[in-house]
């Protein structure tokens, strides 16, 4: 695999909802290349498009106009979403929620749950692997949400505002986690945050404003 591959491009990229006087233009014409090594933090404040910019990375909606093209090389389970929610199913263990995108996608459940324990351990949660979601913090429960992604062993993480319902010293510890985990597994990040403070985290930053996509920020 070239180092530098460009898993997922958008050229000039819009997203529009609705139709009219009423239609809302979400992202704005959009160019972006994600490579496999890149660590970006899309930062702006609620309503300044980055989740509909995430969506379209992620091929969850489709452009009104311009393109989205994603690499041949991608398979269905290489791109990954971590939603600011932690949407763990109550009824099941933690290892039981980080395993089950594997079952449904075919693994056998020792394989799956061997995978899962793995990935709870990346990111400094196997001790939680036999707790029901009640039984953990926001903060665990969002390190289960991306160990979860990470079972599946993406080769890009899409990581919509990962860190925003924690308090500072939780979400940094989750950010820690997906960048570890993205280092080990070889993955590309994105994340999008409204705090500088993540962001600064990430290599590069490139800010929203009302759906347009501002030129890069390296950080050093």
């Amino acid at each position: 695999m070239p180092p530098d591959e460009v898993l997922v491009a958008c050229q000039d990229a819009a997203l529009t909802f609705g139709e009219g006087p009423q239609a809302v233009v979400a992202v704005h014409g959009t160019t972006l290349e994600i490579g496999t090594d890149d660590r970006l933090a899309v930062v702006g404040p609620s309503g300044s498009g980055k989740s509909s910019l995430l969506h379209l990375l992620a091929g969850l909606e489709q452009p009104t106009s311009g393109m989205v093209t994603r690499s041949a090389s991608l398979g269905p389970y290489d791109i990954g979403l971590v939603f600011q929610g932690d949407s763990l199913i109550p009824a099941l263990s933690v290892a039981e929620n980080a395993a089950l995108p594997l079952v449904l996608a075919g693994r056998s459940e020792p394989e799956a749950r061997q995978a899962a324990l793995a990935a709870l351990d990346l990111v400094g949660a196997a001790d939680l692997a036999d707790r029901l979601p009640e039984e953990i913090s926001g903060g665990q429960a969002q390190r289960v949400s991306a160990a979860r992604v990470l079972a599946q062993a993406p080769r890009l993480i899409l990581a919509d505002e990962p860190t925003g319902r924690l308090d500072h010293a939780t979400g940094a510890h989750v950010l820690d986690a997906l960048l570890a985990a993205a280092d080990h597994i070889g993955a590309a990040l994105v994340v999008t945050t409204h705090d500088p403070g993540v962001a600064a985290r990430l290599s590069v930053r490139r800010s929203m404003h009302d759906g347009r996509l501002l030129a890069p920020e390296q950080v050093s």
